[in-house]
């Protein structure tokens, strides 16, 4: 058995290359509670039906903030595993509303990578990310820089 793979090195991205991660994530409602909870974002549209129902949406929405650091997580495995550190995140983009019982799936652009000015052992991959649900709808992108490791000379 081969043992899994936990990112990539910066050498191993290409400018343009678009990655399918493999990873998604159904949506529960005890997912949307704790997050709320823990972020303590108590919005009603968020926790209570009877207000959510009377809203635009007509019903519970996700947490935005769930839905972007769901496909954030999503992500880790193909773009930021061997990384250093996020050095940014950008022009994050709610595109369309998440509900209770949607899947979370997510493809990354890489849209360019440069070499550190600083040190030798490492570079930086800027991506594109568009989180997506169970019917190809666009839901949430969003643009990030990644430290990354060079592989071991």
């Amino acid at each position: 058995m081969e043992p899994s793979k936990l990112g990539s090195y910066f050498e191993e991205f290409c400018e343009g290359e678009i990655i399918q991660h493999s990873l998604s994530k159904t949506i529960f409602e005890s997912d949307n509670n704790l997050f709320s909870l823990l972020t303590m974002n108590h919005h009603p549209v968020h926790t209570n039906i009877d207000y959510a129902g009377k809203n635009e949406h007509g019903k519970i929405l996700v947490v935005g903030t769930l839905v972007f650091s769901l496909v954030v997580g999503i992500t880790v495995p193909d773009i930021s595993g061997k990384a250093i550190a996020n050095l940014s995140y950008e022009n994050i983009q709610h595109i369309a509303p998440v509900f209770i019982g949607d899947t979370i799936y997510a493809r990354t652009k890489v849209l360019e990578k440069h070499e550190s000015q600083n040190k030798n052992d490492r570079g930086i991959v800027y991506v594109e990310t568009t989180g997506y649900n169970q019917n190809n709808e666009e839901v949430i992108i969003f643009r990030r820089k990644v430290l990354i490791k060079k592989r071991s000379i």
